[in-house]
């Protein structure tokens, strides 16, 4: 996990994950799962491939959270060894057995399968979105006009970083790309115009304030978005395979902007009083942000053409979901991006953090699928079903979504978390008589976005903030704790009543 330096480049605070080189247990330690587990005898009740299936994508899991290679590569040499080995780990005895079944090409289709899902490919174009704001500027025209208007007060600063994020938010579904790609880059320039410097005291002048109220912000429109963290879409995928519900850009929002839009308005406020800083006013801001903008020069009709094409994105993903498909949608938008010469192919092309994006949530599709066809999954929340025997339907709803939330600790991933625990959540969910599945799934999906608060590394922002030096670790384990219990307390104290008035 990279930590990147105050006033780094914008580039190196979008880069990728990269190969951690001169760490060899990062590549040993994956192997090392799959074999241990592959090795032990098969639970009761589980059959011996299903538990080898679970081996592989054990070690899938912790690939991801100590990151030898990055996620796509992961996700390909895991969907690979299952199709190698398909004989022993994803075909049942009685499978192998039907006349005709042809092992290889079955392996294969199965592969292959998460390519061809429509919620891939809508988080591949919403990325190409972001891409579009990055290359004509738009998102860092926003940021600047924003702090232009609100920088002379440092709680209407906190209040203009918070409204860019939530503007860029609906087109960004890589929150690192979002706010440490743009907003980050802005930000980071304010700290030193009233001597406020990183790893020093002085950071609480003003620093430690934009910082928190940064990666807090970013945390909520994470989760208020279904397009705005690409784990949202990983999740409504895999929330359609195991529950059999389905989720729309619309019905996501409207089920928690209540709650986001409070939270989203008690944030820059909330910071204020409990990490106060120590600036709070001035005129060095806005005096800067001027200056940024006069180096932009005037909006550019690129700029101009985009803003109309993700207006029109947004109304059909609210509003067109009966007409048009939110995948078809994306296309469609995409290719007018490139026609209008809003962004160019050898743009996309070269837009690597997409096509990997693109590799990663394909394979993990497959191998989440995985879980459940091999009957990982409906073993596994049978057990744990057991043990819940006596609880109301809502008061497992509320302790089920609880363990999903605070079990992020345990994760450097937020991609890692759905694809490990979220299809285990809801297969549990289904074994309780009363749940409310529908209910049920997009609270545990909701929360996605702002479980990311929690940690210095509980979301691909978090790094960028913990290593800008304004937030000292004890600093941020304790403003995590308590932003990420009041996220939480607000979500099931207002958005589960809500979601009752709405259904």
């Amino acid at each position: 996990m990279s930590i990147v330096a105050p006033g780094a480049a914008p580039s190196k605070v979008l880069a990728e994950k990269a190969p951690h080189h001169g760490f060899p247990w990062r590549g040993l330690l994956p192997v090392a799962v799959t074999l241990a587990l592959a090795l032990m005898p098969a639970p009761g009740g589980l059959p011996q491939h299903a538990w080898y299936f679970f081996a592989i994508f054990a070690g899938v899991i912790v690939g991801l959270m100590v990151e030898p290679l990055p996620g796509g590569a992961i996700g390909v040499i895991g969907v690979t060894l299952v199709a190698v080995l398909a004989p022993y780990v994803l075909f049942s005895p009685a499978e192998l057995a039907k006349p005709g079944f042809k092992v290889t090409g079955e392996a294969l289709k199965w592969a292959l399968s998460g390519f061809s899902n429509s919620t891939v490919w809508l988080i591949f174009g919403a990325f190409m979105f972001a891409l579009g704001y990055e290359k004509t500027g738009l998102g860092r025209r926003i940021a600047l006009v924003l702090v232009k208007a609100m920088g002379r007060r440092t709680l209407t600063l906190g209040y203009a970083v918070t409204i860019a994020d939530t503007l860029l938010a609906p087109f960004t579904p890589s929150n690192t790309a979002r706010s440490g790609g743009t907003i980050y880059p802005v930000i980071r320039n304010l700290p030193g115009l009233y001597d406020s410097k990183p790893n020093d005291p002085s950071a609480r002048r003003i620093g430690s304030y934009l910082m928190l109220v940064a990666i807090a912000a970013t945390c909520v429109t994470s989760s208020m978005f279904l397009t705005g963290l690409a784990p949202n879409l990983l999740a409504l995928e895999m929330v359609k395979k195991t529950a059999g519900v389905e989720i729309t850009w619309a019905q996501w929002f409207l089920s928690i902007a209540p709650v986001g839009v409070l939270l989203l308005v008690a944030i820059p406020l909330v910071a204020y009083w409990v990490y106060p800083p120590e600036v709070k006013r001035g005129e060095e801001v806005p005096k800067w942000a001027a200056e940024e903008l006069a180096r932009m020069g005037g909006i550019t009709s690129r700029e101009l053409m985009l803003a109309g094409l993700v207006v029109v994105a947004l109304a059909l993903w609210i509003f067109g979901g009966k007409v048009i498909d939110a995948t078809t949608v994306a296309l469609v938008v995409i290719s007018l991006m490139l026609v209008l010469g809003v962004v160019t192919w050898d743009d996309m092309t070269s837009n690597k953090a997409a096509w990997n994006t693109l590799a990663w949530f394909a394979t993990l599709v497959a191998l989440a699928g995985g879980l459940s066809k091999v009957g990982f999954v409906k073993w596994f929340a049978d057990g744990v079903a057991a043990g819940m025997a006596g609880y109301s339907p809502f008061m497992a709803m509320i302790a089920l979504v609880l363990v999903f939330y605070f079990t992020h600790y345990l994760f450097a991933s937020i991609t890692a978390h759905v694809t490990a625990l979220l299809p285990v959540m809801l297969a549990v969910g289904t074994t309780i008589p009363g749940m409310d599945m529908a209910q049920f799934a997009q609270l545990l999906c909701l929360t996605l976005g702002i479980m990311g608060m929690l940690t210095p590394y509980a979301t691909g922002p978090s790094p960028v903030y913990y290593g800008s030096g304004y937030l000292p670790t004890k600093d941020y384990w304790l403003m995590g704790a308590i932003f990420g219990v009041l996220f939480i307390a607000a979500f099931l104290v207002l958005g589960v009543p809500w979601m009752a008035i709405i259904r």
